[in-house]
């Protein structure tokens, strides 16, 4: 069974790009990944100062570690975002609708101080349950 969306008449529509439940069946692996900065396969810190561009790096990280797992990021089921600037939300979600095409993951965000790397504006992680 795919990750599917689940719905209920006695919840407000979400805001922007998640599901507020999904379910899948428990089989296979689940994948769990750690929170993913914007950082590029040497290390270095892409998009300074620029939220979409840090969010499309953490996306493809994302897709990186769940495809090194055999799956795809239809797989990933939940997602945890720290942002520093809850503004930016607008911005964040439309990169997000570019890479969670499919029946988008559940979705916690909420707007931090700091992460381990002064330039980075955004971080995820993730859980994918992979087949």
């Amino acid at each position: 069974m795919p990750k599917q969306l689940v719905t209920s008449p006695s919840l407000p529509p979400p805001s922007g790009h998640f599901a507020q439940a999904t379910i899948i069946e428990a089989k296979g692996r689940l994948l769990f990944i750690s929170g993913m900065l914007a950082k590029d396969a040497s290390g270095n810190m892409v998009g300074l100062g620029d939220i979409e561009a840090q969010t499309r790096q953490v996306c493809e990280n994302l897709k990186a570690a769940v495809e090194a797992a055999g799956g795809t990021l239809d797989d990933i089921c939940r997602v945890d975002v720290y942002i520093r600037n809850m503004e930016q939300f607008p911005q964040i979600h439309k990169v997000r609708r570019e890479y969670f095409t499919g029946t988008a993951p559940a979705s916690t965000m909420v707007e931090v101080s700091k992460f381990t790397t002064p330039d980075a504006l955004i971080e995820i992680n993730a859980i994918a349950a992979i087949a």
